[in-house]
Formats: C-alpha cells, sequence, structure tokens
C-alpha cells in the first residue's frame, strides 16, 4: 500500500516523468494557458509556480539574475521561453506573494473519458488584453454591416447529357461508363473498365 507516499507516477518512469513536466512547464510559459489532463496538471502545477518564485527572486533588488536564469534554463526546453519567462512572465507577478495558476476543470475528454482541465497563468499579459479589446472592436462593426443573403445565388445542378446519365463525377472521381480511361501505371487505355 502507498500509505503516506506523496508524488504523482503518471504510468511513467523517472525521466520521462522529468520529460513531461518540462514540457508542459515550457508551453505553459510559452502560451500562458494549456489544456491536459487534470493529473498531469496538478503534478506540474507546483514547479512552475516554483520557477516564477525563482525568476522573481533573480530579478528583484540584490537578487541573482544569472543564476536565477539558469536555474530556469534547466528545466525549461527553449532558451525564448525561458527569455519571457524573465521579460514578461515574472515582472507581472512581483506584487503577488503566490497562487500564480488557475485550474479550470473542463470535463471528460472525448476519446477516453480522462478528465480535463485547463491550466492557466492568474495574470494576464498586456498582448493579450490587447487581442481582447481589438477583437470587441471588430465584432461591432461586423454586426452592423450584415450582407444581404437575397442576392446569393442558388447552386447550379448537375450537367446532365443527352442521355440523361450525368457526366463523370468530380467527387467521386469515376469516370462515365463507356468512356476511356488511361491508365497511370502502364499508360495504355482501358475501355469500359470501372
Amino acid at each position: 500500500m502507498r500509505h503516506g507516499v506523496a508524488g504523482r507516477k503518471l504510468g511513467r518512469n523517472t525521466s520521462q516523468r522529468r520529460a513531461l513536466a518540462r514540457g508542459l512547464i515550457t508551453e505553459l510559459f510559452r502560451y500562458d494557458r494549456i489544456s491536459t489532463t487534470e493529473a498531469k496538471a496538478r503534478f506540474m502545477r507546483s514547479q512552475a509556480e516554483h520557477l516564477i518564485t525563482t525568476a522573481k527572486r533573480g530579478l528583484a533588488e540584490g537578487g541573482n539574475a544569472v543564476h536565477a536564469r539558469r536555474l530556469a534554463a534547466r528545466v525549461i526546453f527553449d532558451p525564448d521561453v525561458t527569455k519571457r519567462l524573465f521579460d514578461e512572465v515574472a515582472p507581472r507577478f512581483v506584487e503577488r506573494p503566490g497562487g500564480y495558476t488557475r485550474l479550470i476543470k473542463v470535463g471528460p475528454r472525448y476519446g477516453d473519458g480522462a478528465p480535463m482541465a485547463v491550466l492557466e497563468l492568474v495574470e494576464r499579459g498586456a498582448d493579450e488584453r490587447a487581442k481582447k479589446e481589438e477583437k470587441a472592436k471588430e465584432k461591432k462593426p461586423k454586426a452592423a454591416a450584415k450582407p444581404d443573403k437575397s442576392k446569393e445565388k442558388a447552386p447550379k445542378a448537375s450537367v446532365k447529357s443527352d442521355k440523361g446519365k450525368e457526366q463523370g463525377s468530380k467527387a467521386t472521381g469515376r469516370p462515365e461508363k463507356g468512356k476511356e480511361k488511361v491508365s497511370k501505371t502502364s499508360g495504355r487505355s482501358e475501355k469500359g473498365k470501372s
């Protein structure tokens, strides 16, 4: 029995667990929001918050920024994401003493029923706020200028030959009966074969 044993194994060995956590943390700091299973989100959440705290300490007055960046680079795969952590993400949380992430349960996954969750950073970046404002401004003019649907033409009926049969269908790619078909492999014509 596993009484009092902390941590999650997630059906993986140690190296796979570490790689999974590093990948999830990298993507969280890249996009500020990720969707994953609830167990994986809970597993990597504390590590992500610890990295934000490390970055805050490195940026603080008298903090060792170089050491903090190297500690973060040990975990984060992409150097650009490490730079983003120190330049954009950590400064957002200077006044916040902890609790940098939010876990939102979104229901079961369609394929296997695994409980899914969205893990996001609590403080949104300025660029995300600007995008939301732009989208709100774009929606207002679109609602005012609705296109007139009465002018649109109805779809055309299929063209029929004088025998009453439809000509070769583009959807199926099959030629009409009685027409010649050139074989792609041999280059010979195959008459009437379908």
